[in-house]
């Protein structure tokens, strides 16, 4: 089995590449395209919005060039094929570029051709019956569809009971209001919604709104909250000296550690360390430290692998940018 698909630009992009793109992406737009020529427009302003991952769905005879278009114009761009019922539909899909396959439901012929060459497959699963075929076949993530239909997220925990190794990606009536209850579960990878790509905006041209859209699902997926701010000290005593005199101004709790001391969980007081802010640091907390780092690397940020602290299962609960502001480290903590 060929478990491969081939990039001319970087060479071989595996099927666990793709699956981890897709979950530090964190939402995937579900798009339907009536006219091409509004494709590359669109990929824009995703790109531009934080979301550079499209489904295009085959529901639109548009399909096949629309991701022909923005493949050519966006090579980077992780994009998909939606709606895919037919094996023709899939050969048209491979051949324009399409990276991922997404069905909204179980076809086992659709899944087997996909299997067999070694594109990602994410077929729509409703119910155990599905789950088990999908299984069946070696999957390990399938689309959850129609999600909100049939249950949403306490339907996707019951499921995962018995199918503790399956990852979803859940598509169908997600949404601003929802999307951090789906994406709180960390049998969840992503999400497929379309609030963000209305198919108004796209045919009146309105790619503006779009980007302005799509920030502020990014934004609202990452959670950003201020956490605490550090504050350098010149030695031990005055540590602890400075995290009384907020104790005592806010009435919070006096809590000394290995290291530093909190006063409550607003300020932390430490003597400085290499590489953590000259006169301290701003700690953002987020819903996932993963997706954050991913959108902020997009933007050329890199980050100091010797401050990543990691909790039991290996996920990243802190780590700090490799850049100061104004004196100031920039420290990402997760909530």
């Amino acid at each position: 089995m060929n478990h491969c698909l081939h990039s001319a630009k970087k060479g071989v992009i595996t099927l666990e590449t793709i699956f981890q793109k897709i979950k530090k992406t964190g939402i995937v737009p579900v798009v339907k395209l009536e006219n091409a020529k509004d494709a590359v427009s669109l990929a824009k302003a995703l790109i531009d919005g934080g979301l550079p991952c499209a489904e295009i769905t085959f529901r639109t005879a548009a399909a096949e060039e629309s991701i022909r278009n923005i493949v050519s114009a966006y090579p980077d761009m992780l994009v998909g094929a939606g709606t895919v019922l037919t094996l023709d539909q899939l050969d048209r899909a491979v051949g324009a570029g399409a990276k991922f396959v997404v069905s909204p439901g179980f076809n086992a012929t659709i899944v087997k051709a996909c299997i067999a060459k070694g594109v990602p497959v994410y077929p729509g699963c409703s119910s155990p019956t599905d789950i088990e075929a999908a299984l069946e076949l070696g999957l390990k993530t399938v689309k959850f569809f129609p999600s909100e239909n049939i249950g949403g997220i306490a339907a996707i925990k019951a499921m995962s009971g018995p199918y503790g190794d399956l990852t979803f990606m859940p598509t169908g009536g997600v949404n601003a209001k929802n999307l951090n209850d789906y994406l709180s579960f960390d049998k969840i990878i992503a999400c497929g919604g379309s609030w963000m790509v209305d198919p108004k905006l796209i045919e009146s041209g309105d790619f503006a709104t779009i980007t302005k859209l799509t920030r502020e699902a990014v934004n609202l997926m990452l959670g950003y909250t201020l956490a605490h701010v550090g504050i350098n000290c010149k030695d031990e005593p005055q540590t602890h000296a400075v995290a009384k005199i907020f104790c005592q101004l806010f009435g919070v709790e006096y809590k000394p550690g290995n290291s530093s001391v909190f006063a409550g969980s607003i300020v932390e007081t430490m003597t400085p360390l290499p590489g953590r802010g000259e006169n301290g640091h701003i700690a953002i907390g987020t819903n996932s430290i993963e997706r954050a780092m991913y959108q902020l690397e997009m933007q050329g940020v890199n980050f100091r692998e010797d401050t990543i602290k990691k909790d039991a299962k290996g996920n990243i609960k802190a780590v700090y940018l490799d850049m100061e502001v104004n004196g100031f480290g920039i420290h990402l903590i997760q909530k």
